[in-house]
């Protein structure tokens, strides 16, 4: 099934990004296929939604906007870290150009409006294509809204060369437009199952509610409702029968594990490489290391380039916690002799092949962990510490630390949940997405927190590229830039 998956998902995304939505919102499309020369049987609709998963994929993968701008890495050896790591984008350097986003969203609009006609021999497979087809749309959306805030809301298929140039619609109004393609969606899925961890389900659905919904509470000012939402998401996640892992080393190394929501495939020689392969040292950075037999490493730079190792304020997160089982699989550091050298990530090994070490992990989208510490922080967002604990205790027992022992005021609570994502999810793509949360929830300031926006007034949020701005007048800058 992944082979078709993906060998399908190349034909449809040729497809979908050829559907006239190439440079959407930003320059007249090239092609002239539409909707209806494409749709001719109910057949063409499941690859075209497979297709549209590799740009989710790629927006899973994209390690700029979920975790560089954070505190979680520094440089290593062979230096790649940015100016996005260093907090010093500008509408010229690193700004955000979102053509691919809007190809997504293009498509995603292209085969809603022409499903409808189409009779299917089944309607549970119909309403999956389109349950599925709205989760791709709200996913994409919600990355928009947490990379740049205030995004063009377009839900009108592009048939034609008449794109229109569309202004920046507030987040909370595109919000309820992801609230609603997301409870659309869970109405339309035929059942809760995981028929493949690597689409939308039922439960992607609800633990993508969930992320969106605390985005809303804090970011957006929606307070309570919100979190309460985001309760029952996670609580319907619940009953999908994901489970905990008991060995944490399998969490990220075992595709589509008990414990796996959703994930975004990656495989050698069916995909490319994941953001991992910047953290992989290759051999002849460590390979005077004493501990090298300890050190997952590539033997060229094509597939480990060591660009980056993890922060000392990373690592000091697990400070204290010695019985911490999920340390040595997070980061490794090496010695020579008695001398302390980098301290490298190990939380996405890649896999061993008979030539080389290749990072191609799955990206995991969400897992039970996660889904865990948001309702924890749902908990807390109503000043239910109590319950809060609960959640936040699941994740450390498992992690060999016991329960939390701390004190159960809110605001100590908050910042227990914040710093337990910080050694649960560490290099899983979500840390700058929950500092920009936890900043607007006051539990942390990301101007104190992170080492390189001390002294900074770098937005939180992205700038549109110029490129962008150019191109469309109805457009204005992002706040701050």
């Amino acid at each position: 099934m992944r082979k078709i998956f993906f060998a399908a998902g190349l034909l449809g995304l040729t497809l979908a990004g050829t559907t006239s939505c190439n440079k959407l919102l930003d320059v007249t499309p090239q092609s002239q296929i539409t909707g209806q020369v494409y749709f001719k049987s109910e057949g063409d609709f499941d690859p075209f939604v497979i297709g549209n998963y590799a740009s989710i994929r790629a927006f899973a993968n994209s390690f700029t906007y979920g975790t560089e701008r954070s505190e979680e890495l520094a440089q290593g050896p062979n230096s790649r870290l940015t100016s996005v790591w260093l907090q010093t984008i500008t509408p010229t350097t690193n700004a955000f150009n979102y053509n691919g986003q809007y190809r997504a969203i293009g498509a995603s609009n292209l085969l809603l409006e022409q499903i409808e006609p189409f009779q299917f021999s089944s309607a549970a497979v119909k309403n999956r294509i389109k349950a599925e087809a709205l989760c791709q749309r709200a996913y994409t959306y919600l990355f928009l809204v947490r990379v740049v805030g205030d995004t063009p809301l377009m839900l009108q298929a592009i048939t034609d060369d008449n794109v229109p140039l569309l202004p920046r619609a507030k987040a909370a109004d595109v919000m309820k437009q992801i609230f609603s393609d997301l409870d659309m969606a869970i109405s339309l899925f035929p059942d809760k199952s995981y028929a493949n961890k690597y689409r939308f389900s039922w439960g992607a659905a609800q633990a993508l509610k969930a992320e969106a919904k605390l985005w809303s509470a804090k970011v957006l000012g929606g307070g309570a409702t919100d979190f309460n939402d985001a309760i029952a998401a996670c609580a319907a996640v619940e009953t999908t029968g994901v489970s905990l892992l008991n060995n944490f080393k399998d969490v990220t190394t075992t595709r589509a594990n008990a414990e796996v929501i959703m994930a975004a495939y990656y495989q050698r020689d069916e995909t490319g490489a994941n953001y991992g392969l910047n953290a992989l040292p290759y051999l002849q950075s460590v390979q005077n290391a004493s501990n090298l037999d300890s050190i997952p490493y590539a033997k060229t730079t094509t597939n480990g380039q060591g660009g980056y190792q993890i922060s000392l304020k990373s690592r000091q997160l697990f400070s204290g916690l010695t019985n911490d089982k999920r340390k040595p699989f997070t980061f490794i550091t090496e010695r020579v002799g008695t001398t302390v050298r980098n301290s490298y990530v190990i939380k996405l090994p890649g896999n061993v092949y008979p030539d080389d070490r290749v990072s191609d992990n799955d990206v995991i989208m969400w897992r039970l962990a996660d889904v865990y510490l948001m309702e924890a922080e749902a908990y807390a967002g109503v000043n239910n510490t109590t319950k809060a604990i609960e959640y936040l205790d699941k994740v450390r027992v498992r992690a060999g630390n016991g329960a939390y022992t701390g004190a159960t005021d809110k605001a100590t609570v908050e910042r227990a949940i914040f710093d337990e994502r910080g050694r649960e999810l560490f290099f899983e793509n979500k840390r700058w997405y929950d500092i920009v949360r936890f900043h607007f929830g006051n539990t942390i300031n990301a101007y104190d927190y992170v080492p390189n926006l001390v002294g900074k007034k770098t937005p939180l949020f992205w700038p549109l590229s110029a490129s962008v701005l150019a191109a469309n007048s109805q457009l204005v800058q992002t706040a701050g830039y």
